[in-house]
């Protein structure tokens, strides 16, 4: 046998080989037919939800709530940290900024610097502080209430009037 025949006798033997394996595919997708994943998908989901659900809630409630012990708790934690929490705001996030004067922040105590915002009244220091101005981002990214942000404001204007 040359090498030509047995060339051609191979390649019409591949040739067969592949043929066969398309005509089982196409045989198998029809007998086999497809099922449809979408139900099998929702169960696997509903299941899965329900294994990393919470194992419990956490309810917060206020003084006005009608519970007798969160009346008594809330006012003694309020008037424990209420104090100085506008100077605790500014030295644990507001100083980063206003300490240096970063991005023309006023420092604490520089009148020169806070005339021209105070011109503008309070009420337009408060909005600048919670809603953001320039390059100072909205609560100068304190995540807390805005009577917070208001407290620090209070502390860090109270030096300049």
């Amino acid at each position: 046998m040359t090498d030509r025949a047995f060339m051609k006798s191979f390649g019409g033997l591949i040739l067969a080989l592949v043929a066969l394996t398309v005509i089982l595919f196409i045989i198998a997708q029809i007998v086999g037919g497809k099922e449809s994943k979408s139900v099998e998908a929702t169960a696997d989901a509903k299941t899965i939800a329900e294994r990393i659900k919470p194992v419990g809630e956490v309810t917060v409630a206020t003084a006005a709530s009608g519970s007798p012990v969160m009346a008594a708790i809330i006012p003694s934690a309020n008037a424990a940290g209420g104090g100085d929490k506008g100077k605790k705001i500014y030295d644990t996030t507001c100083v980063v900024c206003h300490g240096a004067g970063v991005a023309d922040a006023p420092k604490l105590g520089d009148k020169a610097a806070w005339a021209p915002r105070l011109k503008a009244g309070m009420d337009a220091v408060y909005a600048n502080a919670i809603k953001g101005k320039g390059a100072m981002p909205p609560k100068g990214t304190y995540q807390g209430p805005d009577a917070d942000v208001k407290a620090a404001v209070d502390y860090m204007v109270s030096g300049v009037k």
